[in-house]
């Protein structure tokens, strides 16, 4: 699926493509809908970025099973364990 944004909201707002992602990206996380690291995906973001995004806003990271278990199996994917 996809979302299209109309070029007049981003005016609106006065944001870009990139940060309508982002303030969607972390309203999903907030609301605990996406993992940080899925978030991070969203936002088109590595994920320690993300993680400083949300902690320039004062915004816990709630890190779960699946955030472990995703670093895990990158960490496998890259041959360092």
């Amino acid at each position: 699926m996809s979302v299209v944004v109309p070029n007049e909201i981003l005016t609106l707002t006065r944001m870009t493509e990139a940060e309508m992602r982002q303030e969607i990206a972390i309203m999903l996380f907030q609301r605990e809908k996406l993992t940080l690291a899925q978030a991070s995906r969203f936002a088109d973001m590595h994920r320690v970025a993300f993680q400083h995004l949300l902690a320039s806003r004062h915004i816990p990271v709630h890190y779960g099973v699946e955030d472990f278990e995703q670093d895990l199996q990158n960490l496998k994917e890259m041959g360092r364990l």
